[in-house]
């Protein structure tokens, strides 16, 4: 599933430049020494097509064109700040050490101020080089050199800082009194002019050519590791620490991974069951990260997922016992404006959902379903995860997925439909939660998010009143007249348009053009927790038209709806309505579980890892391991725990992608509250391998890498290595999964 759409996902111009040799090789950036005199800039004097792409906020606005052989840029309004109209241009490299030269010519229908800006394109955005330029309406060539001083940057961006600049706002000058006015430029380059204190860094993260689950095994699963580019033919298990042989192995015949290019051979040690640390070591002599087998293998890992969601709340403080170095007050806690009124209204509380700070209703009831299905699916008592409500003897995850449901309940509106989401009009700098100060504005309702609100409200109905517990058996009820509230709505206008962004907001989109799905998945669950025929007949009408899938992401949530139908008790083995449902599921697992067996990896990816493909590789695990309890079938069951071992370092780029955990992990995620502390957050999936190559960091850098490797760990890159409570949950249900007894 792509993440949500964003307004910055816009492409790159990829220029001819110098040549450079920029290469992010398991996170580490290494480039040629450019000569003196090479221009790094593509049509800077505009002769061919514009390579500039306009980012515009705060009230500001402006239009892009050639005008005549130069550059103009028609601003109708400077907005609010400086930043609120930026031409700006990615696609070259800044080494340490260079010395560069930043030229242009310019003129302006009125005299005015304006930055120009070299800068970190992500986290604090922080300039490498920066210059107040005044401009006339003559024409006036400006001229500036520079020496990079920080750490060699392979995708920093270029930018004019044409909005309301400080000295204009100091000068009492507002957006209305600067008015619509024109600005022309020509001759923009940028060049080196000495390359002689280049400086050469290499700091790659050494990625051993064995990639297993850098985290472990249960006894019981199967164990395997894929051995890449290696000069052997057999394998032993050695016991950590004494060097002792516990078993002995023959390699697979080398093959050729489609996906990454490499040269693999996969290594299978399932029969090796004792509890204990050890590495594999191949005959060539290469040896594994330490890895372990044990029963509770993965504690560590799911109590830090689950309390990744307790730091990501919003609306109310967390404290330095729970939160340690992410503690911070009261965030967002103002009344927000719902769009296209005056009115306010309280919607504090809930997660934020992912780098940033906003908080979304269908990605929210994905996580808040993949928490209560993991706390159906495995009853084992969880309450130490080292949340306020630990200890109290009511399972952590119901008291966590709660804080998102009554968030939830705030986001409904007098009419039963569910706004879709609050967030600023822009997405925040990488600040600390509560110094994100903008005003917060409610999206209108979406059919999306009311379908997936009554569905979610129901599940929550019908968990929550068997808890055995007196509060969360109120909230129950509280949940299901919300949710039939919702359906009511949705039955209602069934008809209307997919969810798009107001104009001026520019937050997460999660676009989506059919509510067919959420509608199914809602009437699945209200029939199953009422017994009601009204829904159920919804269901089965819907499963007969073909709308749904059986996926589990935020925009086909079908899959929910079937898993659903195919547990109800209420409906008998040789109804119709099951008959098809367990077809349809059956079809969609026995494809994928074919992928998965031709694949050295073991993921369900043909020629393509899309936007949070980790969260898919999760969803898939999901899916294989209700196939093995619907479809009786065990292997299936070993194919669930692969995707883990995907997650957890057996993939093409040996990285556990969980923040915290494993031998190698990522280090620098895109998420503002790491980013803001000083320190990542454990416990935390990034999205993982994209080579749609949907962010400047990952256009300029991995331009050309095979799909499986289009992965940087860098702030940087937003559709590769951002993080989300929506792909934390699945990981979340999968290990619950695949642990229950």
């Amino acid at each position: 599933m792509a993440h949500k759409s964003r307004i910055h996902q816009i492409p790159v111009l990829l220029t001819g430049l110098f040549l450079l040799l920029a290469i992010f090789f398991r996170g580490a950036f290494a480039a040629d020494v450019p000569d003196a005199g090479e221009e790094l800039l593509n049509n800077g004097d505009f002769s061919g097509e514009l390579n500039f792409n306009l980012y515009k906020e705060s009230g500001g606005n402006a239009a892009l064109s050639i005008d005549n052989g130069e550059f103009l840029v028609d601003i109708s309004s400077v907005g609010r700040v400086s930043h609120a109209v930026q031409p700006y241009y990615d696609g070259f490299s800044l080494i340490r050490g260079v010395q560069y030269q930043m030229s242009f010519d310019a003129r302006s229908s009125l005299p005015r101020d304006f930055f120009v800006r070299i800068q970190l394109n992500g986290g604090d955005y922080h300039a490498y080089f920066e210059e107040l330029v005044s401009v006339t309406e003559t024409m006036q060539h400006y001229s500036y050199s520079f020496v990079m001083n920080e750490k060699s940057d392979p995708a920093p961006r270029l930018c004019f800082n044409m909005g309301l600049a400080d000295t204009m706002a100091n000068a009492g000058l507002t957006a209305e009194t600067v008015g619509p006015h024109q600005v022309w430029f020509d001759n923009i380059s940028l060049t080196v002019l000495d390359s002689s204190g280049a400086v050469v860094e290499n700091d790659s993260v050494k990625i051993s050519p064995i990639r297993l689950n850098q985290t472990g095994y249960l006894p019981e699963s199967r164990k395997t590791a894929v051995l890449v580019g290696l000069n052997a033919d057999t394998f032993k298990i050695i016991k950590s620490g004494t060097g002792a042989t516990l078993m002995t192995g023959t390699l697979s015949d080398p093959v050729v991974d489609p996906h990454s290019g490499e040269t693999v051979q996969i290594a299978d040690f399932s029969d090796l069951t004792q509890p204990g640390t050890y590495k594999l070591v191949a005959s060539d002599g290469t040896k594994s990260p330490v890895f372990s087998v044990d029963d509770q293998i993965y504690s560590e890992v799911l109590r830090d997922a689950l309390r990744m969601l307790y730091l990501q709340r919003c609306g109310m403080e967390l404290d330095a016992d729970h939160a340690g170095i992410y503690a911070h007050p009261v965030c967002h806690g103002e009344p927000a404006l719902i769009y296209g009124t005056d009115q306010y209204i309280d919607v504090s509380g809930g997660w934020h959902d992912a780098g940033d700070y906003g908080r979304y209703v269908v990605s929210g009831a994905k996580t808040a379903a993949d928490l209560l299905l993991s706390y159906e699916i495995n009853r084992t008592l969880t309450d130490e995860i080292g949340i306020p409500e630990s200890g109290d003897g009511v399972d952590d995850r119901l008291q966590e997925v709660r804080y998102e449901l009554d968030w939830m309940l705030k986001m409904q509106a007098e009419n039963g439909g569910v706004y879709h989401k609050v967030t600023g009009r822009n997405f925040p700098g990488f600040v600390k939660p509560q110094d994100e100060t903008d005003e917060l504005v409610i999206s209108p309702v979406s059919n999306t998010a009311t379908g997936d609100f009554a569905a979610v409200m129901a599940l929550a109905s019908r968990i929550f009143s068997e808890s055995g517990n007196a509060d969360l058996e109120a909230a129950a009820e509280k949940y299901l007249a919300a949710a039939e509230r919702a359906w009511d709505y949705l039955d209602a206008h069934s008809a209307d348009p997919g969810f798009t962004n107001p104009p001026e907001i520019v937050t997460g989109e999660y676009p989506d053009g059919k509510a067919s799905d959420e509608q199914f998945w809602a009437a699945a669950e209200l029939a199953r927790t009422t017994g009601k025929d009204q829904y159920r007949s919804k269901a089965a009408a819907l499963l007969n038209e073909g709308a749904v899938t059986a996926e589990l992401g935020w925009v086909e949530v079908g899959g929910y709806g079937l898993y659903t139908l195919l547990n109800d008790p209420q409906l008998p083995d040789g109804d119709e309505t099951r008959v098809l449902a367990l077809d349809l599921f059956k079809r969609s697992v026995d494809t994928s579980s074919a992928v998965i067996s031709s694949l050295p990896y073991a993921v369900n990816r043909t020629d393509s890892f899309e936007w949070g493909s980790n969260m898919g590789v999760a969803n898939d695990g999901i899916l294989l391991i209700w196939g093995a309890s619907l479809l009786d079938d065990e292997n299936l069951r070993d194919q669930a725990s692969r995707q883990l071992d995907y997650l957890l370092g057996e993939n093409a780029m040996g990285y556990s992608y969980v923040t915290g955990t494993g031998t190698v992990s990522p280090q620098h995620p895109h998420h503002r509250p790491s980013t803001a502390f000083g320190e990542v957050m454990p416990g935390m999936l990034v999205g993982g391998p994209d080579n749609a190559l949907e962010d400047p960091f990952a256009q300029n850098v991995l331009s050309g890498c095979a799909p499986a490797a289009c992965y940087a760990d860098s702030d940087q890159s937003y559709s590769t290595n951002e993080t989300a409570i929506y792909w934390n949950s699945p990981l979340i249900l999968l290990i619950s999964a695949l642990t229950a007894k």
